[in-house]
């Protein structure tokens, strides 16, 4: 299985869409939040190019903020 990466903060009303989905599918993924780890947010920016949250990695492509499409279509590839 695909390891999934949830880049988010814990003010972030969409990265909690993106968490509670993921949830709700049963997909496994790692929690980072990047508010408290800034070795973390700065991978990620190098990784994707953009600061904003959330950002969810899955095989190595990014989906920058809730997007149910992309991530239903993402995880189906996992």
């Amino acid at each position: 299985m695909a390891k999934i990466k949830v880049y988010s903060t814990s003010m972030c009303p969409y990265c909690k869409m993106t968490k509670e989905f993921l949830k709700e599918k049963g997909v496994e993924f790692e929690d980072i939040d990047v508010s408290v780890d800034r070795e973390a947010a700065m991978k990620m920016i190098e990784k994707s190019g953009q600061m904003a949250v959330s950002q969810i990695e899955i095989n190595g492509k990014f989906i920058i903020g809730f997007d149910r499409e992309a991530l239903e279509r993402e995880i189906k590839n996992v």
